[in-house]
């Protein structure tokens, strides 16, 4: 069975044979990582929403008013994404990408759930996050316990 592993922050410490770290700095890595200024969320969302991705302001506690085509001004607060808001941000770019949602937005080719059965079915996955708390490797380590069917069927 394969697990979630803790990578403590301590020099010389070594991942057990054929485990895949998917932290910081890896392929895999969230870029989404919990209070970056890449982990902003509006509040609320421009569709009513409780929250949305803000790309553009680069800095939490901030307020802006938004400007609708139809006269109406709406203010929203910026703040940093929770944990698990991260994590589900991520689950989403994963498994259902959009234009405005998807991983590593401007590299090619981006990742897809495909990519990461075929490089991390079956081994046990490293991340910083501390196990008790949400984190993206969790997502990673359900999409490849899925049944291959069930995958193909979600990425068509």
């Amino acid at each position: 069975m394969t697990a979630r592993l803790h990578r403590p922050p301590v020099r010389g410490w070594r991942a057990p044979e054929g485990a895949i770290y998917v932290g910081p700095g890896s392929r895999w890595a969230n870029p989404w990582s919990w209070r970056t200024r890449h982990a902003l969320a509006r509040v609320p969302a421009l569709d009513g929403s409780e929250w949305e991705l803000e790309t553009r302001i680069s800095s939490a506690g901030r307020t802006h008013p938004y400007l609708h085509p139809d006269g109406r001004v709406t203010p929203h607060a910026i703040r940093y994404l929770t944990r698990q808001e991260s994590v589900d941000l991520y689950r989403a770019a994963l498994t259902a990408p959009t234009s405005s949602v998807r991983l590593w937005q401007h590299c090619s080719p981006h990742l897809t759930v495909v990519d990461a059965r075929r490089e991390l079915a079956g081994r046990d996955l490293v991340c910083r996050c501390a196990l008790g708390q949400p984190c993206h490797a969790d997502v990673l380590l359900e999409v490849c316990r899925e049944p291959i069917g069930e995958i193909d069927a979600s990425t068509s």
